[in-house]
């Protein structure tokens, strides 16, 4: 264990070498609900979006039936419109939900 320790690598420093201060968190009941409300909705974009991948790997290996890919082509596109509402509704686009991981990048692919 102790040799899985030595192992990580410290955070990177800024480039002028000075430490950064630590975010501090806004913990007002108004942002709170607010950032609860984002993760919520960008975790159900996130589960939108590895369904309809799913989805597609189904229909192109022809798993499913003409009238199973209707519905579930109409489900995705509820679904979609249902989340866009949502988001409309308290300010946010799909655009929005999309969480900066830092070096890993964008948490949800482009959709191009």
């Amino acid at each position: 264990m102790n040799d899985a320790f030595r192992l990580l690598q410290a955070p990177p420093t800024p480039a002028d070498g000075s430490p950064r201060p630590a975010r501090r968190l806004r913990t007002d009941h108004e942002s709170v609900e607010e950032d609860l409300l984002k993760l919520v909705l960008t975790v159900v974009e996130l589960l939108r979006q590895l369904i309809e991948r799913q989805a597609l790997r189904r229909v192109d290996a022809g798993d499913l039936t003409d009238d199973q890919e209707e519905e579930l082509g109409a489900t995705l596109m509820a679904l979609h419109d249902a989340l866009s509402d949502l988001c409309a509704e308290h300010g946010y686009t799909l655009q929005d939900l999309n969480l900066d991981l830092g070096p890993l990048g964008p948490l949800l692919p482009r959709e191009d």
